[in-house]
């Protein structure tokens, strides 16, 4: 059996100021305010509505563990809860700059997740039941996540 990955959307999340709470004892805890986006794919598309945010945990070892919650919404109105948990690493050099809110090569470090989809409206309720993966890429002021549904 192969497993097989289709599209889903690209969203294009803005992010705020990290919030920066510090060294915690079992690494290093921050909070990345969503302010805003959009996503589109061939399947649905919409906003990013402000209010959530990332809360991150960058590790002793230097990766970063992501759980991101918050909601989009279709353009047809309809809400729809994400958590997308996920990992972010590289080399230092890089990591810093990430930190830092510098734009680096997209190609420079892992950025995967592993989102999951609440959902009411019967239109979107293949993502209550189906597995997702996500790619990202960090940007100064935002954040690009491709998600693909595996079929």
């Amino acid at each position: 059996m192969i497993i097989k990955f289709e599209h889903l959307f690209t969203a294009h999340i803005e992010v705020g100021r990290p919030i920066e709470i510090g060294d915690v004892g079992i690494g290093y805890r921050r909070i990345i305010p969503i302010i805003g986006g959009s996503f589109e794919g061939a399947r649905m598309r919409g906003k990013v509505l402000s209010g959530g945010a990332d809360y991150q945990l960058i590790r002793k070892d230097g990766v970063t563990e992501l759980s991101a919650h918050y909601t989009i919404e279709t353009d047809n109105g309809v809400p729809i809860y994400v958590i997308n948990r996920g990992y972010r690493h590289g080399s230092k050099e890089i990591v810093d700059k990430i930190f830092r809110g510098e734009d680096v090569p997209h190609d420079s470090y892992y950025f995967k997740t592993s989102p999951v989809f609440e959902v009411s409206n019967k239109n979107y309720d293949f993502l209550n039941r189906m597995m997702f993966i996500g790619e990202g890429v960090r940007k100064p002021t935002k954040v690009e996540v491709t998600f693909y549904q595996i079929l």
